[in-house]
Formats: structure tokens, C-alpha cells, sequence
């Protein structure tokens, strides 16, 4: 009986999520989870008290993992700041093949979450964003970029591009999340002007 169980709330948060990314979370009812699943009301409610309590299981869960493999890459020491950049953003577009409705419903349905679960998944989301900005820093203080680059904006801009990309990029399309990203990297790193010795 013991084995069952984290199976099926793994299935009740999976199903949840196709119908939040699907309809949204607000036009998603305790019932629509449990016909889709099969199950009765009183299964979902033995592991979620409420549909808000499951949205803030998928939030935190999905934070959390990408601040354990954004710590892995940062505390790498055999790679350098901007291949630190390059991986982060690698990370983050590769993370939309394996958990891309995840990420989608994160992004677009905090909002749902009530002021005292907010207020512990945005210093995650936060922290998330510092760690970049401290990277950036870390790099602008060991000459590895410019100067003038502001650490702040540097680390909005890398998570602009990359977050935006959940709501267009298929990684079978055209290109695949390694040229997503590496474009991404270049831009952000290179920027747009070409190179003087190209002139």
C-alpha cells in the first residue's frame, strides 16, 4: 500500500499539469483531475488538501530543482565564467524538452498562489536570478567581461531570453535547444555588432 502511493500523486500532479498548461489553472477543477485520472475526490484530497496546495507543490518542486543543477554548474570550478553563462542558458532552454509544461505552469500561474505560499516560492525565483547576477559580478571583477556591464540587467537579460523561449521553442523544430541556447550565449556574451576584424 506504502509503494502506491507517491505513484499516485506523481499521477494526480502530471495530469494537473497537462490541464493547467492546457485550460489554465483557474478553468481546472478538482473534478476535471480526478475524471482524468479515474479517480474519485476523496483520492486526490488524500494527498492534496486543496487544488492551491498542489499548484505549490508543482512551483516549489520545480524551483528547487533548477537551483540544485544551477548550483552544480556554478560551483564547477573547471569551467570558466563565460562557460558558466553558456550553461546556465543551456540548462534552462534544455529544461523545456524535460519539464516544459512544468516550466510554463510555473511561470504563468503564481499568480494563484496565495501571499504566504508566494512568499516562499519568489525568494527562490529570486535567488535564482542573484546567483546569475553574482556570477556576472564575479566575471566583470576577474576581467572575463566588460567593465561597464551591469550585473542586474545582465542577469534579467539572460533570464528574458531564456524563460520567454517556454512559450515558443519545440525542441523538435528547426533547431535544437544546443543552437538555441549557443545563439542565446553568443548574443548575450558577443552581442549583435559585428566583429571589428570582419569590418
Amino acid at each position: 500500500m506504502n509503494e502506491e502511493k507517491p505513484g499516485m500523486k506523481t499521477l494526480i500532479a502530471e495530469a494537473s499539469l497537462a490541464l493547467f498548461e492546457q485550460r489554465g489553472f483557474t478553468e481546472t477543477s478538482v473534478q476535471d483531475i480526478c475524471n482524468e485520472l479515474g479517480v474519485t475526490k476523496g483520492t486526490f484530497y488524500y494527498y492534496f488538501d486543496s487544488k492551491e496546495t498542489l499548484l505549490m507543490d508543482i512551483h516549489e518542486q520545480y524551483i528547487v530543482t533548477l537551483l540544485e543543477e544551477q548550483k552544480g554548474i556554478l560551483e564547477d570550478d573547471n569551467l570558466t565564467y563565460r562557460e558558466k553563462v553558456r550553461a546556465v542558458i543551456y540548462m534552462l532552454i534544455r529544461d523545456i524538452e524535460k519539464r516544459g509544461a512544468r516550466g510554463r505552469v510555473f511561470f504563468r500561474e503564481m499568480r494563484h498562489l496565495n501571499d504566504g505560499r508566494k512568499a516562499k516560492i519568489v525568494p527562490l525565483r529570486n535567488q535564482f536570478r542573484l546567483n546569475i547576477e553574482q556570477l556576472v559580478r564575479a566575471g566583470v571583477e576577474a576581467g572575463a567581461f566588460r567593465s561597464e556591464i551591469n550585473p542586474k540587467l545582465a542577469a534579467f537579460a539572460l533570464l528574458g531570453i531564456a524563460n520567454w523561449s517556454y512559450q515558443w521553442f519545440h525542441p523538435d523544430g528547426e533547431l535544437s535547444d544546443r543552437e538555441v541556447a549557443d545563439a542565446f550565449a553568443t548574443i548575450l556574451l558577443e552581442g549583435i555588432e559585428p566583429d571589428p576584424r570582419d569590418r
